[in-house]
């Protein structure tokens, strides 16, 4: 039976960080383990920082932009496997 996934999608279009802060290490890497609500990602857009939380646990199986990259509203963004 296949592994169980969904994707962290972004709710607007902007740019993808992949750490909270310039210089600061990246909020998940691939194999990392994420709990309900953990922040995964950031999205700027407008000067506005949103923050993306995992759904569910599970393990970081992929990170599907580079950050900084230029992202589309609903565009995925992040795998998790589900625990």
């Amino acid at each position: 039976m296949g592994s169980k996934t969904y994707k962290v999608t972004s709710p607007v279009m902007g740019t993808f960080y992949r750490a909270s802060a310039p210089g600061e290490k990246p909020l998940v890497e691939v194999g990392q383990t994420v709990n309900t609500s953990d922040v995964v990602c950031m999205i700027e857009s407008m000067k506005i920082f949103t923050e993306l939380r995992a759904d569910q646990p599970g393990t970081v199986k992929k990170i599907l932009v580079e950050n900084e990259e230029a992202v589309m509203k609903n565009q995925e963004l992040i795998e998790i496997e589900i625990a």
